[in-house]
């Protein structure tokens, strides 16, 4: 029988941290997550790091933010990149006001070396910017930093199996196992295989975000929860490559952030009490971002949208507050208090703060076992750094576009280096399988050797694989031909992973369909369909 001391559930970017941070301090650890690592939560928000969150109530959460900003820039420093943000002023009375919160906020992010925000007047705001309403007055400029979510946290993953960590993807919990008053193991079913496997340990950490409490209710216990619904929209290009802020109509911020080959605007921030594994998107989330925004971006209506996605805030349960101001803050609940001893949660906070949550998390567990541990996640890089700095010299010597080694440096850090070798044991590996990012095969190999990757939307995840544009209409065929090779799967295996590659973009793709969007989709329905009559979930879902 094989026991652990730490079984951690969840592999959101809070349990992939509780996982490294465990195994770094020596606890046998197992990190299991029912579907792919950040496919829930983690993957369907922003990406942005530290900023004014949390001002003015809760100024103790704004320095908890501008301090795990400063340690991302030191153990992530490849993932992490700053974005320049104007928020435009239409009054005096507005800029006043924003004024003073940018002066609150700016007394506690100084202490961590973050700019000073500044007011710039109009003319040089529609210089920085000039698709901005060209009736503001001014904006007010500030600087935050953005992190690729997918890579923080498969780099994390990463750094716990290098520790020692026993890592499962696709391995759903079915039943918590007990002795009495405690919680000793987990019966896991593998959602792709059907077969079932047990697991036990001294301490299970409930880190599954919004599916908390239903994991609870698998121990026997309560636990609520006041989950917010964040929808998000994507566009096709870079529309501006500053970031830009405004006050919606729900009164929450809304932004317009450069991301990757992509913009990212939204969200929305209302109570969700729905299926929390199917989340709708409505004409009235889109309308409520895209409103809000065009009052200072007037040509946002006119863009290409190509996706649309929403995740679950996992926040702590308050009463009597509206939904955008519940409590970001974090708690570790003990559950032996309700009769399941060695049953943990931790619930609330943000992606910010993940690497405290964790570390808040194995020094509780530590005090359980009665060990002195000391947490160095702090201070040890994830396994990309350090990154290599000359990209044009690695294009050079591995004969790829620039581009293309910018990327992979972006992704992976210095393990971009252990891909470029691949292409000169095999050239051919420099083949380039999606075009809109891009993404060269070699990648994509190393991503389903080195990186737990059981699907063509773990590709996506790993290496941004039909994320552009087409949205996998060009690449979805030519990866599942590459992971049909690379896990010796039959050809109706590799047919089923594109169908459902596919019927999930479709997901995303169809809340924002409009004008010329529509005839594009047809004609990349019709190239699946042709391609390989890919027919039956389409006209299902339509």
């Amino acid at each position: 029988m094989k026991k652990y001391n730490l079984i951690v559930i969840g592999g959101g970017i809070t349990g992939a941290g509780i996982a490294r941070d465990a195994s770094m301090r020596g606890f046998k650890t197992l990190l299991i997550e029912r579907k792919d690592f950040a496919s829930g939560a983690t993957g369907a928000c922003m990406g942005m790091i530290g900023g004014p969150v949390g001002v003015p109530k809760e100024l103790d959460f704004t320095r908890m933010n501008c301090s795990e900003n400063v340690i991302l820039r030191r153990i992530a420093k490849s993932l992490m990149h700053v974005v320049p943000f104007l928020t435009p002023v239409f009054s005096e009375s507005e800029a006043e006001n924003q004024n003073k919160f940018f002066e609150i906020y700016y007394e506690i992010a100084k202490e961590y070396g973050e700019k000073k925000p500044m007011f710039i007047r109009r003319e040089q705001a529609l210089e920085i910017e000039p698709r901005l309403n060209r009736e503001i007055i001014g904006a007010f400029y500030h600087e935050e930093w953005s992190i690729d979510v997918f890579r923080l946290t498969i780099a994390n993953v990463i750094s716990a199996s290098e520790h020692g960590a026993n890592i499962l993807n696709y391995n759903e919990v079915i039943k918590i196992l007990r002795d009495g008053e405690r919680v000793i193991g987990v019966r896991v079913r593998d959602v792709l295989t059907g077969v079932e496997k047990e697991f036990f340990g001294d301490v299970i950490v409930n880190a599954t975000g919004a599916w908390a409490p239903k994991l609870a209710e698998l121990a026997g216990v309560s636990l609520k929860m006041r989950p917010t619904k964040g929808v998000i929209l994507i566009l096709d290009r870079r529309i501006s490559n500053v970031g830009i802020q405004t006050m919606g109509m729900d009164l929450t911020f809304k932004e317009i952030v450069p991301h990757e080959n992509t913009t990212l605007i939204g969200p929305t921030n209302d109570d969700y009490f729905g299926d929390i594994d199917n989340i709708p998107i409505t004409e009235t989330d889109v309308e409520l971002i895209i409103t809000g925004l065009e009052r200072v971006f007037p040509a946002i209506r006119q863009m290409r949208y190509i996706r649309a996605m929403a995740g679950l805030r996992p926040l702590l349960f308050h009463w009597g507050v509206p939904a955008a101001k519940v409590s970001r803050r974090f708690e570790i609940i003990d559950h032996s208090k309700d009769g399941a001893e060695g049953f943990i949660s931790v619930v609330g906070g943000n992606m910010t703060i993940y690497r405290l949550m964790a570390e808040k998390t194995v020094d509780y567990i530590s005090e359980l076992f009665g060990k002195e541990t000391e947490c160095k996640t702090h201070v040890e890089p994830l396994p990309t750094e350090p990154t290599p700095e000359n990209i044009q010299k690695l294009a050079d010597k591995y004969k790829v576009s620039a581009v293309t080694v910018k990327n992979l440096v972006m992704r992976h850090g210095r393990k971009a280096i252990d891909i470029l070798d691949l292409t000169i044991e095999d050239p051919s590996l420099k083949n380039t399988i999606c075009v809109c990012e891009p993404v060269i095969e070699a990648e994509i190999r190393y991503a389903i050797k080195h990186e737990w990757v059981r699907t063509i939307d773990d590709i996506r995840r790993r290496t941004r694989l039909g994320m552009g544009p087409c949205q996998g209409t060009f690449c979805t065929y030519k990866a599942a031909g590459i992971l049909m090779e690379e896990l010796n799967l039959d050809a109706e295996s590799a047919q089923k992973q594109m169908k459902e590659f596919i019927q999930e973009r479709w997901k995303g793709k169809r809340p924002i369909l409009r004008s010329l969007q529509l005839p594009e989709e047809e004609i990349a329905q019709a190239f699946y369909i042709g391609y390989t009559d890919i027919r039956e979930d389409c006209e299902n879902d339509s």
